[in-house]
């Protein structure tokens, strides 16, 4: 956005007389000024944002702003960079989850530093450099969450810390702490919407942080209505919608096969010295399109020891040439030994579509005899054991574990890749994520049983019995999974 600063006599009347104002006749006022009014009254923060948009007054190190997406996060957290410079910070650090949301949604962004200065303060974005300079010495280095090593070593006075639950390796933050030392007064603000992690639970108990929460609903009246016809009443009362909207930070899900203490309990920061073995699995969605469900694609390894580890998720939305494209160079970035995937849903297409990228990769088909649960169970089980490690974090795919419940999923017939889910989580979405997870760790560490295709017929037919409530003698001694 670019914008005139208008330095006349009446503009500043209007912006002074603006702090006495209370709140909806202040609206009414910013809503009949003219454009050069506007264009100053945009950069006047103070006067406008919302109470809970202001850094809160007191002795604190870190403000945590735990709030729903459209809530007017980025921008508080952009607008807390340009006081805190003017106030005199000259050494900052803007962190994301990873390079190119720093760059792209802190720096950049519609309400990134760039877009809410005025352009009498001159902060310039040099790319070369990863930085954002000022004409009065400040410097803003960007680091992306990925890298924790980077902060090793740089002193700050100011650190900006965006979607810090979304953040793949929470040694990060450890980094970042280490180093807020220059100044008289160093401080922090963290704008996040939530998710039940260990480092976000943390934070909330620790006295030098001070909280302040909202809602998606606090921003209404300036986010689209679209938003709110569509996105909003669509998530609603769901669970999601509970932590997007209402920033609340949930719970385990009664039944779920995991949850979040275990998968905290996995977490690595360090990959292992050698790999035995490493694979590439796909679960395919059955069709490309806006709406279609994820491609899951998960690279996993084995190492000396027999642990698996999880090394890194690449599920999208793809066309079927770029999920090929994707999974092969995961394959060959990774060294993987071959790539795996789920043909219920493509047949011999899905191999079809690697061949036309690489006709030499080493592939294996595997095909879903079993529901979800079924498939997933011995896998949930290595992971209680403490058989998985997941390299950094993987905030939707840990999202969709510890939603995959075994109620939602239970069904006698086996569910095929891409689908609808059979109504996983209550949601109508496929866990597609989790799909890839179970065929790449099974493929490395689980053991198939002796005449695995007899039982698993065996059992399909007790399920039918016992959901028809007609249960034969010749099924009633047969256990199902």
């Amino acid at each position: 956005m670019s914008v005139p600063h208008d330095e006349s006599s009446g503009v500043k009347s209007l912006v002074a007389s603006l702090a006495a104002l209370p709140e909806e006749d202040r609206r009414r006022l910013i809503e009949s000024a003219s454009p050069d009014e506007l264009a100053e009254i945009y950069y006047v923060w103070n006067e406008w944002a919302r109470p809970s948009q202001l850094p809160p007054p007191g002795d604190w190190r870190v403000w945590l702003l735990l709030a729903g997406r459209g809530f007017g996060k980025t921008r508080a957290g952009a607008e807390y960079v340009r006081a805190r410079v003017k106030a005199g910070a000259r050494r900052i650090a803007l962190v994301g989850p990873t390079a190119e949301d720093t760059r792209d949604v802190m720096v950049e962004g519609d309400s990134g530093i760039l877009a809410i200065s005025p352009p009498g303060e001159g902060p310039r974005y040099v790319p070369s450099k990863r930085r954002v300079v000022w004409p009065n010495g400040a410097i803003a280095a960007l680091y992306s969450a990925d890298e924790p090593r980077r902060l090793r070593g740089p002193q700050h006075d100011t650190a900006w810390c965006d979607e810090l639950a979304a953040w793949r390796y929470p040694e990060t933050w450890d980094m970042l702490m280490f180093g807020l030392r220059t100044g008289a007064d160093p401080r922090c603000v963290v704008t996040t919407t939530p998710r039940p992690i260990r480092l976000l639970r943390e934070l909330l108990a620790d006295s030098k942080v001070v909280v302040t929460r909202g809602t998606t609903y606090d921003n209404r009246k300036y986010l689209a209505p679209a938003f709110f016809s569509q996105i909003v009443r669509k998530y609603e009362g769901t669970r999601l919608g509970r932590q997007e909207l209402q920033a609340e930070i949930l719970e385990d899900l009664p039944g779920a096969l995991w949850n979040r203490g275990i998968i905290e309990a996995c977490r690595a920061s360090q990959p292992p010295a050698d790999l035995a073995r490493v694979v590439v699995a796909i679960d395919p969605a059955g069709r490309a399109s806006e709406t279609a469900n994820e491609t899951g694609i998960i690279v996993a390894g084995k190492d000396a020891e027999g642990n698996g580890w999880v090394l890194a998720d690449l599920s999208a939305r793809y066309q079927p040439v770029e999920w090929a494209k994707a999974a092969i160079a995961a394959y060959r970035a990774h060294h993987a030994d071959r790539i795996v995937a789920e043909t219920n849903n493509g047949g011999d297409m899905v191999e079809a579509t690697l061949r036309m990228v690489d006709p030499n990769v080493p592939f294996g088909a595997v095909h879903a005899s079993r529901g979800k649960v079924a498939r997933a169970e011995p896998v949930a089980t290595l992971y209680e054991q403490g058989k998985v490690r997941h390299l950094g974090a993987f905030p939707i795919l840990e999202d969709q574990m510890c939603a995959f419940t075994r109620d939602a999923l239970l069904s006698p017939f086996p569910a095929s890749g891409g689908g609808t889910g059979a109504g996983w989580n209550g949601t109508g979405a496929s866990p597609d994520r989790v799909d890839a997870l179970v065929w790449a760790l099974s493929d490395l560490l689980v053991e198939p049983m002796p005449h695995a295709g007899i039982f698993e017929r065996y059992r399909q037919l007790a399920s039918v019995s016992h959901d028809s409530g007609r249960v034969s003698p010749a099924w009633s001694g047969i256990r199902t999974y």
